[in-house]
């Protein structure tokens, strides 16, 4: 074994105070749209994760000046950016690493005029195509090359220049780039079908704070008034959303008496009645803490006419397909049937094998849908050895293994590190018998 592994005994209750990290996915957009300026950027609450860590090792390799004066405050200074950097062998093998890397495209071609990019890793949950990113660039200008033996992706603009744009998709990521492309465009660019997460909805505001002038924000339509340049700003990043729900879930299916801290509980959206449709009990208190007392038993809701509960994914407002995994194995220990429909990506339910070796009771019906009849825990998960496939599955397992009966271990956990803050001792904090091995 290598320290790549979790090795869990499950079973028991969980009980304490959990501060939720800052929102990763929120701190990879802010992290890339300091380079749309020269000035002094200061960001706090970012995560300790390795996709966060990775993208700021890339700012440096770039030239971006980076001071850390304390844990999860870095101040960031874009006023020497090497641009000839972006086409070394060096920054493509650190850019392959990090699917978060292809948001450094829209403020290098906003600001710049040109990026260069290799294809971008991360998960693999299915084909996550980058299609909506550089559509969105052409009409604003720019000119987008591939280069099949590389690799590697390429766009230039002489002159970018605000027009009307309608994406093909309300991908958040996508959505960001256009954003951070058409802030420093001549006129006026309007984007419709945007996608209206917190997170893009933080991107925009802290944009604003540096000088842009972005209008619409919260809404599916965007009406972005380009400016010749952009200050310097503080900005402070959001808790993540993700990593609340999966704590509701975790007390959830282990019996567990926790408080979920500062949760900005007005940004969760409709996340906290996807598990009350569990049957999962908590309450607000102290004006933004989630507390979630110890459950025997929770049960699924069924539709008005008594059929089986549907939960599947949506663009914001509606549910988020990260947590579909947390939903489903909570509901192999609930009272009740649910049909879980992951609409988004068609590999990201494959874990549910492993689900089935421990016990739980799913059907697989297609890529997209699986139906789980919950056993109100009659028969408890087993401990099973395993492998995390991608980072919201990662952590769908671990919650398994801690609710499980026995010893289980779960490999290849630097999936889970991408996103989860050192998890493993947040939770021993807790009670959890969990060790990195």
């Amino acid at each position: 074994m290598t320290n790549n592994t979790f090795e869990i005994i499950g079973g028991k209750p969980l009980k304490g105070e959990f501060v939720p990290q800052g929102a990763k996915n929120e701190a990879l957009e802010i992290i890339a749209a300091v380079l749309l300026s020269p000035e002094k950027i200061t960001i706090t609450n970012i995560p300790n994760v390795l996709d966060c860590n990775n993208l700021i090792t890339l700012l440096q390799a770039l030239g971006v000046k980076v001071a850390n004066p304390e844990k999860g405050t870095f101040i960031f200074e874009a006023d020497d950016v090497d641009l000839d950097y972006m086409y070394s062998d060096a920054f493509r093998a650190k850019a392959g690493k990090l699917r978060g890397s292809v948001l450094i495209t829209g403020p290098l071609l906003g600001r710049f005029g040109k990026a260069f990019l290799t294809r971008p890793g991360g998960d693999k949950i299915g084909r996550r195509r980058l299609d909506t990113h550089f559509l969105g660039m052409e009409m604003l200008g720019a000119k987008f090359s591939y280069d099949e033996a590389k690799g590697a992706f390429s766009i230039e603009a002489k002159h970018l220049k605000g027009t009307h744009i309608l994406l093909e998709e309300p991908s958040v990521t996508g959505t960001a780039n256009v954003i951070m492309t058409a802030v420093l465009a001549e006129g006026t660019t309007t984007i419709y079908h945007a996608a209206c997460e917190p997170y893009t909805q933080q991107l925009c505001k802290m944009l604003n704070r540096m000088g842009a002038r972005i209008e619409g924000i919260g809404s599916n339509l965007l009406t972005i008034n380009g400016v010749e340049k952009l200050g310097g700003c503080e900005h402070r990043i959001l808790p993540d959303m993700l990593e609340i729900g999966s704590m509701m879930g975790l007390s959830a299916i282990t019996k567990s008496e926790i408080t979920i801290k500062n949760v900005a509980y007005k940004e969760l959206g409709i996340i906290p009645r996807a598990f009350r449709k569990l049957g999962i009990e908590f309450e607000l208190v102290n004006g933004d803490d989630i507390y979630l007392p110890p459950q025997d038993s929770y049960e699924i809701q069924t539709f008005i006419d008594g059929s089986i509960l549907t939960i599947s994914d949506h663009p914001w407002p509606g549910l988020t397909p990260d947590l579909l995994s947390v939903l489903l194995v909570v509901a192999t220990q609930a009272k009740g049937s649910l049909l879980i429909h992951q609409k988004m990506f068609e590999s990201r339910l494959f874990f549910v094998d492993k689900l089935i070796d421990m016990g739980a009771q799913v059907i697989l019906c297609d890529p997209h849908r699986a139906v789980v009849i919950g056993h109100d825990r009659k028969f408890p998960l087993r401990g099973l050895r395993m492998s995390s496939p991608d980072i919201r599955a990662g952590v769908a397992l671990l919650m398994a293994a801690l609710s499980a009966k026995g010893k289980s271990v779960i490999s290849n956990i630097h999936q889970i590190d991408r996103g989860y803050q050192d998890f493993d001792v947040r939770l021993q904090a807790l009670g959890a018998q969990i060790e990195r091995v």
